[in-house]
């Protein structure tokens, strides 16, 4: 994602995960891109660019499977959530090793999973907002 000009996102369980949630084994990295960095980045990665198929809460202008890292990456290009562009207000950085990954908040996180509203969505919300409580519990309190 060096070559990006547009803000992007890890979303959903990688997120959550980056976040500090124990959600055990993710399938895949989901990430949260502009077209334009899309077009840009994409190609250049072997990965070729193909209309999303939109169903009854997701659609995006393109979604791209890049299967060639041990996890599979999904990139979302103009991602829309039950008819709605979803573009997160927040973007903390993580970094991993050498790379630098961003997330929305995790509050952010939390609602978004919330907003989609599947089953699994929810449990990682669930999982997340638990995690956060439990960290924000343990710690000492202000004097």
């Amino acid at each position: 994602m060096a070559g990006a000009q547009d803000d992007w996102w890890v979303i959903g369980s990688a997120a959550a995960v980056l976040h500090g949630a124990s959600l055990g084994e993710i399938a895949d990295i989901d990430v949260m891109l502009s077209v334009a960095d899309a077009r840009r980045i994409l190609p250049g990665l072997g990965v070729a660019l193909t209309p999303g198929v939109a169903d009854q809460r997701f659609r995006s202008e393109f979604y791209c499977q890049w299967t060639s890292p041990p996890v599979p990456v999904d990139f979302m290009a103009g991602f829309t959530a039950h008819g709605a562009p979803l573009v997160p207000a927040t973007r903390e950085a993580i970094t991993i090793g050498e790379q630098i990954l961003f997330v929305p908040a995790k509050d952010e996180l939390i609602a978004i999973l919330q907003f989609f509203g599947r089953p699994k969505d929810l449990e990682r919300a669930r999982l997340l907002e638990a995690w956060r409580i439990g960290l924000s519990s343990s710690s000492p309190a202000s004097p």
